[in-house]
């Protein structure tokens, strides 16, 4: 493997890690599981698909994507990564001598109807919860717009959706500024990753919240990710959040900005908009149970 694939795949297990073992309110996390969906479910997913995604680039974005939903079924049960594998893959197909703003256009102008027939396979493979059915390009139906094309038909309801349609404007504009900023306030990369959450939930309502709960649910909370991120007492004010989200199950499970954090992550670890944390803080922060689960490659530089 070159330097720059073996680079690519740390940096994206780095992300998927961190984004998993942060303690966000409403998440899966090392303290917290879902009756069908547990922490090491996102390790495991996390090793699966990380060695497939350098291998992303344009032309094999689709294949890309289906190859780690195949290898994620392989796994797990449950669908621990569709959404960030949908958006990990074309920004691993950005070339690695340009930025990802710089590129990402290009390789999303570059999406075929091959691509998307691709993708429509990975998304009935998961099923994900909430998807729903439309009028034109329904999942159960065969594509005939591109990629790109048949995503900005679901880009009103789903965010990530929407980064195909907008040129990941989500990611380059709101989550990685603010991922810099919360990084460089930080105590610790936890902190951070958390701050990230908030944040995201506070300026774009999580779509997967809004698919299950309605809109109303999703704003309700935006407002209370504001308020934390304002409040005096930000740990008081963060587990209140945390019992409000799981108050339901984990139907009002953000999981969609979770998403949008591997998204952002990768992004600023790979065009050097923060620095990889120390490898011992991101072990103490797994219980000794999890351990074995870790990837070798959170000791790379």
């Amino acid at each position: 493997m070159s330097q720059n694939k073996a680079q690519l795949e740390n940096w994206c297990y780095l992300a998927c890690l961190l984004e998993a073992t942060a303690r966000k309110p409403g998440n899966v996390h090392p303290g917290v599981s879902f009756p069908d969906l547990t922490y090491v479910d996102f390790l495991r997913s996390a090793r699966a698909i990380t060695p497939l995604l350098p291998q992303s680039e344009p032309g094999r974005v689709g294949e890309t994507i289906l190859n780690c939903i195949t290898a994620t079924r392989d796994v797990s049960v449950s669908n621990s990564n569709l959404g960030m594998v949908l958006l990990l893959a074309p920004l691993l197909a950005v070339p690695t001598e340009q930025t990802i703003s710089e590129g990402i256009d290009s390789v999303l102008e570059g999406l075929s109807v091959a691509d998307a027939r691709l993708v429509y396979e990975a998304i009935r493979v998961v099923c994900p919860g909430g998807l729903g059915e439309t009028e034109t390009q329904d999942i159960s139906d065969e594509p005939t717009g591109t990629l790109r094309e048949v995503m900005a038909l679901a880009a009103e309801r789903d965010a990530v959706a929407r980064e195909y349609a907008s040129g990941f404007q989500i990611t380059l504009q709101t989550a990685v500024p603010a991922l810099q900023e919360f990084w460089n306030q930080s105590s610790d990369w936890e902190t951070a990753v958390i701050r990230l959450q908030l944040q995201l939930m506070a300026d774009c309502p999580d779509t997967l919240i809004a698919r299950k709960c309605g809109s109303a649910e999703a704003e309700e909370a935006a407002r209370r990710a504001r308020e934390t991120l304002q409040a005096e007492d930000f740990e008081s004010s963060l587990q209140g959040l945390d019992r409000w989200l799981r108050e339901t199950g984990n139907r009002r499970n953000p999981g969609t900005t979770a998403d949008l954090i591997v998204a952002a992550l990768f992004v600023a670890l790979r065009d050097g908009f923060i620095k990889p944390p120390a490898p011992a803080t991101i072990r103490e922060k797994v219980p000794p149970p999890f351990q074995t689960e870790l990837s070798s490659l959170i000791h790379e530089g």
